[in-house]
């Protein structure tokens, strides 16, 4: 005698499909939901700079078909890492409310520092490298430790080191003033190097999409064993999906060209690993709270001595660093290396990312989406032939906008008693 309580098969997986779908509707409606609600108390994250990349590039590729192009595209992914680095040293100034406006002086004088040692005086390159980028460092350190201790602003403080390293830096290039790099040499391969074989992109963007759900489901499970608010787990799908499209398109892209660039790896590593630093970590909230109230934090017994020195620190350090990929890129140091606009689009892309004026609010994800803004724009200007000046007008005012939604957005988060 059949089995007459067997299921259809047809029909479990019918329903199995319907219950996905379900899943993936409630999850797209719980996300839209929870953004208008934000979007309505003035928390805009990210949603502005998305928006301005998103018309960037389509207006761009209007006018160029080739902006969006592998190789365009594989270019602009390295361009973007030296200013890039720098930005993320600015973030995290910023989320003190403060500004540091020596990054520049220190990425050229760290560059210069790497040149003269390899160069000229045949030290080691990894060994220049390590000196370089501890030149940073300890500029950083000491910038931090003065800002703490006489509690003068770290604008004032920071202006006179933009003017004290650049001037150490012209002391150690002396009168040559232009040291080329070794072409084939360990900074140069920084921008150059590009990983061929098409496994290693798909590898890391696996890789990435993997540690993408596995820090929202252990976060999730933390949230829930204490009773807190805790995501759905078809939402986790949800934005991890969106995330592993993101990724593999990108590695799609990447490998049309050259492959995946050593530069753009390196970028995404550190800005990935500060990022959960800042969010995840003991050290990451003190930051975040000295900015949101340097007193509050003074009656919490926090270190603001040591915080407001580290913070500088990381921004010594990330300078330096973004000073050799900038050397990289152009296999040379000169005196005008840390000069020009460079200050200017690292605070830049910063702020356009969403990182607040303010303080205690903003990510190393920010810096990432502001520097692809400003990198952007210069590129599709390079691709029409457009004037270096209207380029700074659009960045100018692509900035502005950006400083007044922070404003108006802090006034509506005060209003509904969340700032």
């Amino acid at each position: 005698m059949p089995d007459e309580t067997r299921a259809d098969p047809a029909a479990t997986t019918e329903s199995r499909q319907r219950r996905a779908r379900r899943a993936v509707t409630g999850a797209v409606a719980g996300w839209i939901a929870v953004r208008r609600h934000r979007l309505s108390a003035g928390e805009l994250g990210h949603l502005p700079v998305t928006l301005v990349l998103a018309a960037v590039w389509i207006i761009f590729q209007c006018i160029n078909s080739t902006f969006l192009s592998p190789r365009n595209l594989s270019n602009l992914s390295v361009d973007i890492v030296g200013t890039g680095l720098i930005a993320v040293g600015i973030v995290f100034v910023l989320l003190l409310g403060e500004l540091d406006l020596s990054v520049g002086s220190i990425s050229g004088l760290a560059a210069a520092v790497f040149a003269v040692l390899s160069v000229n005086n045949d030290v080691p390159e990894w060994l220049a490298l390590i000196a370089a980028v501890l030149t940073g460092t300890v500029a950083g350190t000491l910038q931090g430790y003065s800002v703490a201790r006489t509690r003068v602003p770290a604008f004032v403080v920071t202006l006179a080191g933009l003017l004290t390293w650049n001037g150490l830096m012209l002391a150690i290039l002396g009168t040559s003033g232009t040291v080329n790099l070794d072409e084939n040499g360990l900074v140069a391969h920084l921008t150059s190097y590009y990983f061929t074989d098409a496994g290693v992109a798909y590898v890391v963007a696996a890789l990435a999409t993997a540690l993408v759900f596995l820090a929202s489901f252990l976060n999730r499970r933390r949230r829930r064993a204490v009773g807190m608010a805790h995501r759905p787990l078809h939402t986790i799908g949800v934005r991890t999906g969106v995330v592993g499209m993101i990724a593999f398109a990108s590695a799609y892209l990447l490998n049309q060209f050259q492959g995946l660039p050593l530069a753009l790896l390196i970028f995404l590593a550190v800005v990935a690993g500060l990022d959960i630093m800042l969010r995840r970590t003991p050290c990451g909230r003190r930051v975040y709270a000295l900015g949101s109230s340097v007193e509050a934090a003074r009656r919490a017994s926090l270190s603001v001595t040591g915080v407001q020195t580290a913070v500088l620190a990381v921004s010594g350090t990330l300078a330096a660093t973004g000073g050799l990929f900038l050397a990289s890129r152009i296999t040379s140091v000169s005196q005008n290396s840390g000069s020009g606009v460079l200050l200017l689009n690292a605070i830049a892309a910063a702020v356009i990312g969403g990182t607040s004026l303010f303080g205690g609010r903003g990510t190393t994800w920010s810096a990432v989406l502001g520097i692809l803004v400003i990198q952007s724009i210069a590129s599709g200007m390079a691709l029409t032939d457009t004037p270096t000046a209207v380029q700074l007008v659009i960045t100018g005012g692509v900035l502005f906008a950006a400083v007044v939604i922070d404003s108006l957005s802090r006034h509506t988060q005060q209003a509904h008693g969340r700032a």
